[in-house]
């Protein structure tokens, strides 16, 4: 909506507002043309209702607002006279409404006081639930937030099943630009897995003042800008959502506006040197392993190297059998009853029950395994005496794609080797040209909401001919750690500074095996209450937390006996 649409909104529903009200307010002693005035009615009418200005603020915060509006019609409805359930729900259910059979009704009755200590055991419970949403939601939008990684694209930085806590207020927080949404939800209704949100009305793109710029190999949670799903890991046609209710993704931010980026060999290079990333990050390239006699899995565990699969013979499959190892099998290869492979993750397949099913298999150890490894490990493995060799495997292949952002032919870039490319900067000037139009297209259509044509007539913008354009906004350009593992920048470009959440910065709970369903669950201890970033390696202060509760505890205690006491010898 425009700023004129929304005024207008906003008049009309005062206009509302004074159709149904105006008596209410001669009855409560206050001048009825008090309730046409915007902004000041409200603070009148809580008057009316016996309830503080600051409230003021909540009908002013989106989401929050939503629920006080239906606060508001209930209390109204009590301070006249009109407290019956059914009285309640009709008030909910015609969105406010009821209220006008109380404005023009021959008798209206107003207490002048209200005793709220005399209120029902569920009243009370209602008004406990509706401020613990409010405050939750408050949190929520401008503070904190919690998320779950789901996917691996930062292992072993941050880990699959590690729950964090994003700040909103570091890089500054947004005001929700969807009006119309329930608290606490993302875009889906958990369960019966609908929208959450109405994509109209929308408010504008504002963003509070920031404590800090986001700064260079910062893990940075944002709105993913390609916008195609709504569920993850779930294939569907493509999903048009608003800013605030696109899909959130975790990266880390490894160019900012200005940079020059270009990715040789699977490392980042900024402005011509290699990117030096901050002690607690972990990037995982894929290596070759090479064996003569085949690699060995066992050998891969005992050094501590996960992720990788293993390949294992079967020989007297069936159908029933491969039911029973479902769980445990990634995929098949072989098509036959004598040409059965099955590949699962490093844990392999459970002995026990291959023994139970009857089943010959044997694992396949590969002479050439590819193993996803830090540098710091492939290091490691290169002195062990049990590989004969070890590499790094780069796609040097420069085949024009479009796969790779931008997603355009003749471009032929790849995930180890890429750009160079400019981040775009705000105030910032670009010659367009039909060889960057590519990579600047979508900033300037979808991001920054103009019109792009091109043709003999070179290119026009808004109308106007010109093949100059400067950028409104910042971009980032965001990666996996896990770089072959992870869809990010490379796939789908830059992300606008709009597009931007927050900043992680604690793990409060960590689970292994968090995809693996609830049986398979062990907690990770080590990264309970730990911080994201610093230096050195991360340190769970989940034992000082513990030892707090306790001291608190002993504390209290202590307080509680020594006013026993002391009211003991009062009575003596």
């Amino acid at each position: 909506m425009t700023i004129t649409q929304w005024i207008f909104l906003f008049l009309l529903l005062n206009l509302v507002h004074f159709g149904g009200t105006f008596r209410l307010y001669k009855v409560a002693g206050k001048n009825p043309y008090l309730a046409i005035i915007p902004f000041y009615n409200l603070i009148v009418h809580l008057k009316i209702i016996h309830r503080p200005k600051w409230w003021v603020i909540l009908f002013f915060l989106p989401t929050i607002n939503l629920i006080m509006l239906g606060v508001l019609w209930v209390e109204t409805l009590k301070i006249f006279g009109k407290a019956k359930t059914s009285d309640i729900l009709l008030g909910l259910i015609t969105f406010g409404l009821y209220i006008y059979t109380v404005n023009y009704s021959k008798k209206i009755e107003y207490a002048q006081s209200i005793n709220r200590s005399k209120r029902s055991s569920m009243a009370e419970t209602f008004s406990s639930i509706i401020f613990a949403v409010i405050v939750a939601t408050i949190v929520h939008n401008y503070f904190i937030q919690p998320y779950i990684i789901p996917t691996g694209s930062l292992e072993k930085s941050l880990l699959v099943g590690d729950f964090l806590l994003v700040s909103k207020f570091h890089y500054g927080s947004r005001i929700p630009t969807t009006a119309v949404s329930l608290p606490l939800v993302h875009d889906t209704l958990p369960l019966i897995k609908k929208r959450s949100y109405l994509k109209n009305p929308q408010y504008p793109y504002i963003r509070l003042p920031r404590l800090q710029k986001v700064e260079r190999n910062d893990i940075v949670v944002f709105n993913w800008p390609a916008d195609t799903v709504r569920r993850f890991f779930v294939a569907e046609a493509r999903v048009n959502k608003p800013l605030d209710k696109k899909s959130n993704y975790v990266k880390r931010c490894v160019a900012l506006p200005g940079d020059t980026l270009e990715i040789i060999n699977g490392f980042v290079h900024i402005d011509g040197k290699k990117n030096k990333l901050p002690d607690r990050a972990k990037i995982q390239l894929p290596y070759q392993l090479f064996n003569s006699n085949g690699v060995s899995s066992k050998s891969l565990t005992d050094s501590g190297i996960k992720g990788f699969n293993r390949k294992y013979r079967i020989d007297n499959i069936t159908q029933s059998t491969f039911q029973a190892l479902q769980s445990e099998i990634l995929y098949t290869t072989g098509n036959s009853y004598s040409d059965f492979t099955v590949i699962t993750s490093e844990k392999g397949l459970s002995g026990q029950l291959v023994s139970s099913l009857g089943l010959q298999g044997r694992e396949i150890l590969e002479r050439v395994k590819t193993v996803f490894l830090t540098p710091e490990e492939a290091q490691t493995l290169a002195n062990a005496e049990w590989l004969d060799s070890i590499e790094q495997k780069i796609n040097s292949d420069k085949n024009p794609n479009t796969t790779f952002f931008p997603n355009t032919i003749p471009f032929d870039w790849n995930e180890d080797n890429f750009g160079p490319i400019i981040i775009p900067k705000k105030g910032t000037t670009v010659t367009l040209t039909s060889k960057n139009r590519p990579l600047y297209k979508k900033l300037i259509i979808d991001y920054e909401h103009n019109t792009l044509e091109s043709g003999d007539f070179g290119f026009r913008i808004n109308g106007q001919n010109t093949n100059q354009y400067t950028f409104k906004q910042n971009y980032y350009w965001m990666m996996g750690d896990n770089r072959h593992r992870s869809e990010d920048s490379r796939f789908w470009g830059f992300v606008p500074e709009d597009h931007i959440v927050g900043k992680p910065i604690f793990i409060w709970f960590s689970i292994e095996n968090f995809t693996e369903g609830v049986r398979n669950w062990k907690i990770r201890w080590n990264r309970v209450f730990t911080t994201i970033s610093g230096k050195g390696e991360a340190k769970s202060y989940f034992p000082y937390f513990i030892g707090l509760i306790v001291l608190w505890q002993v504390m209290a205690f202590i307080l509680k006996r020594r006013k026993k006491g002391w009211l003991q010898k009062e009575k003596k």
